[in-house]
């Protein structure tokens, strides 16, 4: 390649890469340094934590939420403009290309708009429209097309009457001439945009029972119609859901004499009694053979994906409400994994989620051995000092429960009870990493213990669980599994990094979540950690196999060491800023051993004048304001912002309830249409999005997360349909 050439091509991949970062710019509502600064650091490797945290003056401080819109979003225009050069050098093989076709291209902002583009070059199975032109009908059709002939097209079609090529007749002249113009109609980027768009607009979305007879979840969508337009996701999902069960017959109902009109319109130019008619058959072919049952798949698929990224969004946000639950330290926990016929599994589990003991009682049926299971409870309780029950939700729970309020009122000592939402809790019990982590336990014991380390560090225990199977969304196994993966990974990584974790501590399956770290350098970290003792110095790290320099760089602020040689260490203040740290410490007069001992609370006060401080200690203002809020509060846990889980010592139950009784209670589930509370009957109510506040809301999670306690009261109670109404309007 010659010097121009390749100048040429570097300019060219040059000004796209501004295009996309305009586009960002423009999408995201960011300034366009911002955009590019963004782009520049994803482009080095850098994670989406790290960015966020610590390079915030390169990014005008973009929070980890835009900056994965951001990364999402550049992934799709660089996708898409690929696809572009793939059909412009398509079409260009072809000899086809116009300076016009190929500005169109490139101005495209969609995928479907590229497609549609494409359409008339891209290679295509056998179909009638080729079939006529291999028997030479091709120039009729253009002469039909043209609505200048003088005499009946019957007469003129004659001509084209051929036995060599198979054309038996001039009504069949004219057939294959139709097939040849429905075709170019259907291949017409600028019909299909608008019949797309009159679909979406105007169009009504229809579905039907196979079988009306049928009881089933789907009976209101029996014989439903709405606008397209106005569909929302959760009732797309459950219209796809009821479908692919071969429920519900589902339609989209296109304004087709409309679309009709406009086609004729834009294809009869005169009026001509000969051709109007033949150019009216073709129009309502083409739109009914090839271009309605395609409409109708895009604006299905157009619908499902907006659906689903609105249902993977509420499930990331409720995901990262449960995750960041803050973590009931300081207390020894005896989990409880309820059962009937194989028994209860309890463990008793230490400060550090440690499991001391484990056994099984059988309090609830067939056995009923309240009392021997009650005495078990009492020496476990006393022996161990146990202070907090941590039950599981599942089957047998509320029998537990009735146990355990018995029990703790036959007790001196002060101890309370949590009912925990057990979803993950069976399939972590079976998982491999479990065998790994308690090779002598049964699942039962496994998953007794992960009930009550759940209640002690939620985020630590929960990330060993597939996100998917943590139970906090709708539709999850319906929609795009990699989309769904790969959105919660990121949750669960945003919340891992947001809190941090103790290095000599940290499970592996927590460290792969640190920015930078791999899931081959987590259990490497470990390895040291069992060889070497524990870590003492973060520059330790790079002593670990396969941990180099920029791994380093990515995850030495978000790992923490208590007691080590650096108090500094044991901070998230970024290991690049240490020099600077230790400088303003000495410029007001403090030690570093002042950072342990918590005498540094006031030390943002002593600073009157940020922007000179910052440009002495040669860092940016928004770096020094993290070092000193650091400092203030080493390690400080965000999760201590969070609504602490409500703590029982009596039971309540669904018998029990009255309309109008007023209630404390958890958000357990935030869905499109409401909020699930749980009250404490085992049975979740529904806050109806109607009932969630005064003022009018889009969306329930503008006024409720996962996690949230809120006082409710109950509108009504169907005890046979195990339903429960809530309001949160008192």
């Amino acid at each position: 390649m010659n010097y121009n050439v390749q100048t040429e091509t570097k300019e060219g991949e040059e000004n796209k890469n501004m295009d996309i970062i305009k586009v960002l710019q423009q999408e995201l509502q960011i300034g366009y340094q911002q955009a590019e600064a963004a782009v520049k650091l994803i482009d080095d490797g850098n994670t989406i934590p790290f960015i966020a945290r610590y390079r915030k003056e390169v990014t005008g401080a973009l929070d980890d939420e835009v900056l994965r819109n951001l990364d999402e979003r550049l992934k799709y225009l660089r996708n898409l403009e690929e696809k572009k050069e793939q059909v412009i050098s398509s079409i260009r093989e072809q000899e086809k290309l116009t300076p016009q076709l190929e500005e169109q291209i490139r101005a495209a902002m969609t995928q479907v708009a590229v497609d549609d583009l494409y359409r008339p070059y891209r290679p295509k199975r056998r179909t009638r429209a080729m079939i006529a032109k291999e028997k030479g009908l091709e120039p009729l059709a253009d002469i039909l097309f043209q609505q200048q002939i003088k005499e009946p097209a019957e007469k003129l079609a004659e001509n084209y009457v051929s036995e060599e090529k198979g054309v038996a007749s001039a009504q069949e002249a004219l057939v294959g001439a139709k097939d040849i113009l429905a075709e170019r109609i259907s291949d017409n980027a600028q019909f299909r945009t608008y019949i797309r768009k009159a679909t979406i607009e105007q169009g009504m979305i229809t579905s039907s029972a196979k079988d009306e007879k049928e009881e089933s979840v789907y009976e209101m969508y029996y014989n439903y119609t709405e606008p397209v337009k106005r569909c929302v996701g959760h009732r797309v999902l459950a219209l796809n859901r009821g479908e692919k069960e071969k429920v519900l017959t589902v339609k989209i109902e296109a304004p087709e004499e409309t679309i009709l009109r406009y086609l004729e319109k834009q294809m009869i130019l005169r009026d001509n009694p000969y051709t109007t008619p033949i150019l009216k058959e073709a129009a309502a072919d083409s739109y009914s053979r090839l271009i309605a049952p395609a409409i109708e798949r895009e604006v299905r698929n157009e619908l499902t994906e907006k659906a689903e990224a609105g249902a993977i969004k509420v499930f990331g946000k409720n995901l990262e409400q449960l995750l960041m639950q803050p973590p009931i330290a300081g207390r020894v926990v005896l989990g409880w994994d309820p059962a009937f016929r194989t028994g209860c599994k309890l463990a008793v589990v230490d400060e550090t989620g440690k499991v001391l003991d484990t056994t099984v009682i059988y309090p609830t049926a067939p056995q009923n051995k309240v009392e021997a299971s009650k005495e078990t409870l009492k020496k476990l309780i006393r022996k161990y000092h146990v202070s907090l029950i941590s039950v599981g939700n599942g089957t047998a729970s509320r029998e537990s429960e009735m146990v355990i309020v018995e029990l703790l009122k036959e007790l001196s000592e002060p101890v309370q009870y949590v009912i925990v939402n057990e979803a993950g809790a069976s399939v972590y019990s079976a998982s491999k990493l479990a065998a790994e982590e308690f090779p002598n336990f049964d699942v039962g014991q496994r998953s007794a213990a992960s009930i009550a380390r759940r209640l002690q560090d939620p985020l630590a225990e929960l990330v060993k669980i597939d996100p998917k199977s943590i139970g906090v969304g709708q539709y999850q196994h319906d929609m795009n599994q990699k989309n769904l993966s790969e959105a919660l990974q990121g949750v669960v990584e945003d919340c891992v990094n947001k809190v941090g974790v103790d290095l000599n501590t940290a499970s592996a399956s927590l460290l792969e979540y640190i920015s930078g770290i791999t899931k081959a350098i987590a259990r490497n970290i470990v390895s040291y950690r069992e060889e070497n003792g524990a870590f003492t110095d973060r520059r330790q790290l790079l002593k670990v196999a396969k941990l180099g320099p920029k791994a380093y760089e990515q995850c030495a602020g978000f790992m923490r060491i208590t007691g080590g040689k650096n108090p500094l260490d044991g901070t998230s203040v970024h290991p690049e800023s240490y020099g600077a740290a230790l400088a303003l410490l000495d410029k007001l007069g403090f030690a570093p051993q002042d950072i342990t001992g918590g005498g540094l609370k006031a030390l943002g006060k002593k600073i009157h004048d940020y922007k000179k401080m910052a440009e002495e200690l040669q860092v940016g203002d928004m770096t020094l304001r993290d070092i000193v809020k650091e400092l203030e509060k080493p390690a400080r846990d965000p999760r201590e912002e969070m609504p602490k889980p409500i703590l029982r010592t009596d039971v309540l139950e669904m018998k029990d309830l009255t309309p109008g009784m007023v209630l404390k209670g958890t958000v357990r589930n935030v869905i499109d249409f409401g909020a699930f509370v749980d009250i404490g009957v085992h049975q979740d109510g529904l806050v109806h999005i109607s009932q969630i506040s005064d003022k009018y809301i889009k969306h329930p999670m503008e006024a409720v997360s996962v996690g949230d306690i809120v006082e409710v009261k109950v509108l009504s109670v169907d005890a046979a349909k195990k339903r429960i109404a809530l309001t949160m309007k008192l």
